[in-house]
């Protein structure tokens, strides 16, 4: 399914039939502040199996993120965060940027690997926001790449759908994407780094 979901003022029919999906254990292609990214329910394994069939990677191995709402719920997946890191997350979220801290027992469960580390994004679009808010839990993601070597990502939400149609259950249309990654930045060690320079610039 298309679903056009307008980001300004997003229809609270479409979110709850995005949100039933999800609960549902669907796939859904979604808008973010950088790109389009495709997810699923954290309470859904077996659409995370899904996911790393459609991506062509193993589970195992795979570099999924968590969409949060906010951060209130952070310390039920990550190890306690030093007050340094969660200032540098406070001053910069939401925004387009992927903090990878320290995972607690929590993430190895839910991946059924031995991941020591999590992704967290909060973006700064209404529509995701909207829908992991409704949710009520964070949302398990990853980019959509493009097959074209000169263009990274899928930018058109239609062309998106002609691509994946027959492999996610629900593609929304908020409009075109970026085409620039969020800032990865690794919280793991004394400092934090950044691994990859995206569309965030640190605050």
């Amino acid at each position: 399914m298309l679903l056009k979901i307008y980001p300004e003022n997003p229809s609270p029919r479409h979110i709850r039939t995005v949100v039933d999906c999800l609960n549902d254990g669907g796939v859904v292609i979604f808008p973010t502040d950088t790109v389009y990214g495709m997810g699923c329910s954290i309470r859904h394994p077996k659409a995370f199996d899904r996911i790393a069939q459609i991506k062509g990677v193993k589970k195992e191995k795979a570099n999924f993120s968590f969409i949060f709402h906010n951060m209130s719920i952070l310390s039920e997946f990550t190890r306690p965060i030093g007050n340094e890191v969660f200032k540098l997350m406070k001053r910069n979220l939401p925004g387009p940027f992927t903090f990878i801290l320290e995972a607690n027992n929590n993430i190895p469960k839910l991946f059924q690997n031995k991941k020591r580390t999590i992704g967290i994004r909060i973006p700064n679009e209404k529509v995701i926001q909207t829908i992991v808010s409704e949710l009520g839990h964070p949302i398990m993601t990853t980019s959509i790449l493009d097959d074209d070597e000169i263009l990274e990502y899928t930018t058109d939400p239609e062309i998106i759908y002609d691509n994946f149609r027959d492999k996610v259950d629900i593609v929304i249309d908020a409009g075109y994407g970026g085409n620039q990654p969020s800032t990865i930045v690794d919280c793991t060690g004394d400092e934090p780094v950044i691994l990859r320079q995206g569309k965030g610039e640190l605050l």
